[in-house]
């Protein structure tokens, strides 16, 4: 692609497409006709200092062309720049970053087969060869290799979505009707529109678990596929009333809010009203509230340093890209619960003192954001967002960001990057985000289950939460179990439960192999370890973590090499490229891996002892967790499992 402004055209379709989102161009600067130019625009530039403030609008206009066109022509990124002020190079760069999208021709459906570890042992690469050999070029649809998609408890899954204006879903439910009506459930306010106009269409359809019959009838005869019921509850524990976080999911509507509201929801936000800010605060900090991501940061120490910044304004974001292997909490709560999410955001960003909240979400996540995208929108039209939430003359609104397809940005700083319409490469730290953040502006991030959680703080009292779990873990967390177990799902237990607890809940197979905590990013732990406790502290004193919860478990059957170079693969595809340590560390580990798939003692030493180093020279140089974290499954499983022994 010729990075310049050059003679590519965008068509009539890709022009359509962005003047939707963005609105017609006002001069022939930001890309007008030639027939349409008036005699200010020979002598002067019109808007560009207005288009540059527009950056963030980036990502948003080339899903719009995604969504319309299926793929990025050099004539569409051409248009895109000059309405947004942006250079070509730099504007391909961010087009090239996400594994949605593409700036090469391709068939307007891509079915996306999920390749990852729970797949992956449920048979992904059978399901993905016969799809490969049945779909052929003449098929019209492009089959692609996919990490993770988030549907681990129905392994293995495929994803399909389809380009153009006319496109239609090939199942039916209450959401992807919602989705649909919502034109493709763009960013914005919740009525398929965007902050300056109508996004385009698109349709997607999930499979899981997946046949290689019911992926291809999806993919290539939607009208006469049959109907993709809604899923059956990802909660096994669903209906128990000592839930905390999952108690409405699976027994509340989750598109209805009178629904939520008969069931206690919008009373913590009312609390929240009577105790201001301040007093919200303490509440949480006294609730020992910590990040649900991994990190496990105190969240009101977080709020504490957001709201006292003098500069303003002040943001809100919500990180629902949970993009770790094995990772599918945040997608049911968000499906399942959606209202929730949206009280606790506008809790949070009354007690930070933010009036803007953005919700970066997964782009393989359809459900969730035609679910969050109608939520957002009843919740509006109701006084529950807006100028005057409640009545109490606070003003908060809630912004949908769709991700397409990157893990790095999972990564705080560089989920800021990617709204602001830059590639999602992490920035150094310091400044913190508590500091300059979203626009270099003071912002608080937290993730989906920890907003949740402020919620029960609120309506039970910091006191009570706190008297779940341990003294140093303190409320209830949920779990994301799945691979060789009867029953996966997301499980909600207190800290201080034992692995050994859970697994039994979830029914582990027998010939248990190995645990895979925390995702690709966690560790192994051996059948004999399951008395470890699923505490921050307790993993931590094991030599494992915690994570986000991920709890994968192997039988005998899955081979371990093959799951150990997976990941390798993984680290290697999403590694953003940005520090050396982990671009060039993260091939190595592959190319390691590969050398001694088939060996083992003696003949794999040599290759062991690099592996190490590389581990070690990622986790002290890398800029961020992703390449810190790359060795550590690799590291556990040929220390604690012996697995090329």
């Amino acid at each position: 692609m010729d990075l310049r402004f050059g003679d590519g055209k965008p068509t009539d379709e890709e022009r359509e497409a962005v003047d939707a989102l963005l609105g017609p161009p006002e001069s022939s600067w930001e890309g007008a006709a030639r027939d349409e130019m008036d005699a200010a625009d020979l002598r002067w530039a019109r808007g560009g200092r207005e288009a540059r403030d527009r950056r963030d609008q980036l990502l948003p206009a080339l899903h719009a062309l995604n969504d319309r066109v299926g793929w990025i022509s050099e004539g569409a990124l051409d248009y895109v720049c000059r309405r947004l002020t942006v250079p070509p190079a730099e504007a391909y760069g961010v087009a090239t970053f996400y594994a949605m999208f593409s700036v090469r021709p391709r068939p307007a459906t891509v079915l996306h087969v999920c390749t990852d570890l729970a797949c992956t042992a449920a048979g992904a690469s059978e399901l993905c060869a016969t799809v490969e050999s049945r779909l052929g070029p003449e098929s019209g649809v492009k089959v692609e290799r996919s990490p993770c998609l988030g549907l681990c408890e129905r392994a293995p899954a495929t994803l399909t979505i389809r380009a153009g204006a006319s496109a239609r879903p090939a199942f039916e439910d209450e959401a992807v009707q919602a989705e649909r009506g919502s034109g493709g459930a763009a960013p914005g306010d919740g009525n398929g529109k965007g902050r300056r106009g109508r996004n385009t269409h698109h349709a997607t359809a999930v499979c899981a678990p997946a046949t290689p019959d019911r992926a291809i009838a999806a993919a290539t005869a939607p009208e006469t596929a049959p109907a993709e019921p809604a899923p059956e509850t990802a909660v096994p524990q669903s209906g128990d009333p000592a839930l905390t976080l999952l108690h409405r999911i699976g027994t509340v509507d989750p598109t209805s809010l009178d629904d939520y509201r008969a069931h206690g929801g919008y009373t913590a936000l009312r609390r929240a009203f009577t105790l201001g800010p301040a007093a919200v605060i303490r509440e949480v900090t006294d609730a020992g509230l910590v990040g649900r991501g991994g990190a496990a940061f105190p969240t009101g120490r977080k709020w504490q340093a957001t709201a006292a910044q003098p500069d303003h304004p002040h943001y809100l974001v919500c990180n629902a890209d949970e993009s770790e292997p094995g990772t599918f909490k945040d997608r049911v709560l968000m499906e399942g619960d959606p209202y929730a999410l949206v009280e606790a955001m506008t809790i949070a960003a009354y007690a930070t003192g933010a009036h803007r909240g953005h919700l970066y979400l997964r782009g393989e996540y359809p459900r969730a954001l035609a679910r969050l995208t109608h939520a957002i929108e009843q919740a509006r039209t109701r006084g529950l967002l807006g100028d005057d939430v409640l009545g109490q003359g606070y003003a908060f609104d809630i912004e949908i960001r769709r991700g397409a397809g990157a893990y790095i940005c999972g990564e705080e700083t560089a989920l800021f990057n990617s709204i602001e319409g830059y590639r999602g490469e992490p920035r150094s730290k310091p400044p913190f985000p508590v500091e300059k953040g979203l626009f270099g502006k003071p912002t608080v991030e937290n993730n989906v289950e920890t907003l949740v959680n402020v919620l029960p703080i609120l309506t039970r009292g910091a006191e009570a939460y706190a008297a779940i779990g341990t003294p140093t873990s303190t409320g209830p967390k949920l779990f994301c179990v799945s691979g060789s177990v009867a029953r996966p799902g997301v499980y909600e237990l207190p800290f201080g439960a034992t692995l050994g607890n859970l697994l039994t809940l979830a029914g582990v197979r027998d010939n248990l192999r190995a645990v895979l905590l925390g995702g690709a990013a966690g560790g192994f732990v051996r059948p004999d370890e399951l008395d470890i406790p699923l505490t921050f502290e307790g993993t931590r004193e094991a030599g494992t973590t915690l994570g986000s919860g991920v709890v994968m478990a192997f039988d005998d059957t899955v081979p371990l090499p093959r799951l150990l170079l997976r990941i390798a693969e993984f680290f290697r595809d999403e590694s953003c490229g940005q520090c050396v340590p982990c671009r060039v560390g993260t091939v190595r580990q592959e190319e390691a891996l590969h050398r001694i798939a088939d060996r083992t003692g003696a003949a794999a030493a040599g290759d062991i002892a690099l592996l190490r180093e590389v581990g070690r020279a990622m986790r002290d140089a890398s800029i961020c967790g992703l390449g810190q974290t790359a060795w550590n499954a690799v590291e556990s499983a040929i220390d604690r499992l012996g697995a090329y022994e």
